[in-house]
């Protein structure tokens, strides 16, 4: 007979005298094999990008090059060891691979030993020539599609790892994925050559870009309110920042602050304290009676808080509606002002000291909070400043004021020659925009004041936040926005820097607005006044400092973002400034046209 068996979805069939039986017999793997249940953890930890860094090699070079090659590895990834920072100051990991990627095989070696070790940044610093499908194609096979991936090399001739990049620039392109290269200099001789300054800088700002595009994927900002006062600009899309940036928006009722406010659902002892470093470290708190003193106290509860809950939720951001449900709609109760909470999230200190900034938005404008979220990370922590566009003062504009105070102008200012425009928002205000970006917070905190909030506007009361920013510090100022018709988001950009008016003039054009909120005044370095005032996307305007350009532009390649710089002075290119252009862009039409085709 025969008998046909499955032993481990195998059959065998197996003849035995006389008659034939068929028969199935299963052996279960399950009964072999456990599964394994993850490890348990209660705390959230820090979780962020790991950068790998390798080369790929030639299987014909000499043994010289080969350790040359290893060595260039090594000495890139000892060197960014510690220098690129999430917002929170810790540092990103670094790995790398002593194995040159030769052939397939090597590639699929480091491949999955870069995946055990959870690197999703790919750098490679090629020394020498290699084959592009065999090497770095291969082991991108392993990778997802939007994996951040570098290519720096020296431009050297012996065995030219600038010919690689090229190749591989090249072959990449034609199917349409992103990369960035970064042709710089190193020896041409010696077994350790040492990349120059320039060409680590260009590494470490593409890497700044990289961490922010992965590190804030499966982060979430915490909302409260829908959008205030209705402002389209303000709106919550969820689905598109889903998609776009990978982060979630978790959207609580201003019902539960207020519930919690009621309860005190905060510590009162560490209220107390916060109130003392209020009371003896900054300038003046207006307060007349024990009902205000007693809004004020709700008002810094309101930051522990949401601070608490945003900790709960693990949250990066967030934002507040406010107005008109919270401070401002009569037919409710109307409740203090949040401002001084904002002012607190969006600064780096707070009465426990030093923090990281969360940066969060007044008016629950959340295109106002992902361009703050942005700029923060790829800053390395920077504190971030909102404020309403409220006013361009034009060149003419300032010469008459200046004439009806008595102001002599003299045109050695740049503000006076291409105008400014004044910043400034009830809440939000960081901290730090009161000094400069060394300063420390005690040095500055005597600078900020809390006047009263204006009745009429805010008939809940509480106090605003009042200070005047210095002038010299340089950043970069924009806001993201959102069109439908395309289902993208754009940065309207420009590099700007905040002015120091003369005091007679600053109290003035601050008085124009409004005297009790924090005003920065900036001119931007490419956009005239006339364009400004024109193709601002929305009414509000944020700004970080010390944020170089190329690393935001590699950026919204990454975040595949729009880049709207529709300022006519404004050069195409400028060396050591700007990223060069990814070789995909040059392909398909130029940098927006090529966003565009990649969106579909």
């Amino acid at each position: 007979m025969s008998l046909l068996v499955m032993v481990t979805d195998c059959w065998l069939f197996i003849n035995l005298p006389n008659k034939i039986f068929w028969h199935t017999f299963l052996i279960n793997q399950n009964t072999l094999m456990k599964a394994k249940v993850v490890e348990k953890s209660n705390e959230t930890g820090t979780r962020g990008p790991v950068i790998g860094v390798f080369a790929t090699g030639d299987p014909r070079i000499d043994q010289g090059s080969r350790e040359r090659a290893q060595n260039i590895v090594r000495m890139t990834a000892d060197r960014l060891a510690g220098v690129i920072k999430l917002p929170d100051s810790s540092s990103v990991g670094i790995v790398y691979s002593d194995i040159l990627v030769d052939t397939e095989k090597e590639a699929d070696i480091v491949a999955r030993s870069f995946i055990q070790a959870g690197v999703n940044i790919l750098v490679c610093v090629p020394d020498t020539w290699a084959f592009p499908q065999l090497t770095l194609i291969s082991l991108l096979s392993h990778f997802p599609k939007d994996t951040p991936l570098n290519f720096t090399c020296g431009n050297s001739a012996p065995k030219p790892g600038v010919v690689f990049t090229h190749a591989v620039s090249g072959a990449v392109a034609q199917y349409g994925r992103l990369m960035h290269i970064n042709v710089g200099t190193w020896p041409d001789e010696g077994s350790e050559p040492i990349m120059t300054e320039g060409t680590f800088t260009a590494l470490c700002d593409w890497l700044y870009a990289a961490t922010s595009f992965q590190y804030l994927k499966g982060r979430r900002v915490l909302v409260f309110g829908h959008d205030s006062m209705g402002m389209e600009t303000a709106l919550q899309h969820v689905i598109p920042t889903r998609n776009t940036f990978g982060i979630e928006i978790a959207r609580l009722d201003m019902k539960l602050l207020a519930d919690m406010l009621l309860k005190k659902a905060y510590n009162q002892e560490e209220l107390k304290a916060l109130r003392s470093w209020i009371d003896t470290n900054f300038g003046e708190l207006k307060i007349r009676n024990d009902a205000d003193n007693q809004r004020f106290n709700q008002s810094l509860a309101m930051y522990l808080i949401v601070r608490d809950l945003a900790k709960d939720l693990d949250a990066v951001g967030g934002g507040f509606m406010s107005q008109l449900e919270w401070g401002s709609d009569l037919r409710g109760t109307p409740l203090p002002v949040a401002d001084v909470m904002e002012s607190l999230f969006n600064s780096t200190f707070d009465h426990n000291g030093s923090k990281p900034p969360l940066p969060f938005a007044t008016e629950a404008d959340v295109q106002g909070l992902l361009t703050m979220l942005f700029f923060t990370s790829l800053s390395g922590g920077n504190p971030p400043l909102f404020m309403d566009f409220r006013k361009v003062w034009e060149p003419w504009e300032i010469a008459r004021l200046g004439k009806k105070l008595g102001v002599n102008l003299t045109t050695d200012e740049k503000w006076v020659n291409r105008g400014f425009v004044d910043g400034n928002n009830s809440g939000s205000a960081s901290f730090n925009w009161a000094g400069l970006p060394h300063e420390k917070w005690n040095e500055i905190t005597s600078r900020i004041s809390f006047p009263l909030a204006d009745k009429n506007y805010f008939p809940g009361m509480g106090n605003s936040v009042t200070f005047m920013s210095p002038g010299g510090i340089q950043g970069i100022a924009g806001r993201l926005a959102y069109s439908s018709l395309s289902n993208m988001f754009s940065l309207i950009w420009d590099e700007a820097e905040t002015v120091s008016l003369p005091e007679k003039l600053g109290k003035a054009v601050a008085n124009a607005s409004d005297p009790n909120w924090p005003h920065t005044f900036l001119t931007p370095k490419y956009a005239t006044m006339a364009e400004y005032k024109h193709y601002a996307p929305a009414n509000h305007l944020h700004m970080t400092w010390d944020l170089p350009v190329s690393r935001l532009q590699y950026w919204m390649d990454l975040a595949n973002v729009l880049s709207v710089t529709p300022w006519h002075q404004k050069p195409s290119f400028v060396e050591g400034n700007d990223r060069p252009l990814p070789l995909l862009y040059l392909l398909n039409g130029g940098e927006n046209q090529a966003k565009i085709l990649r969106k579909q």
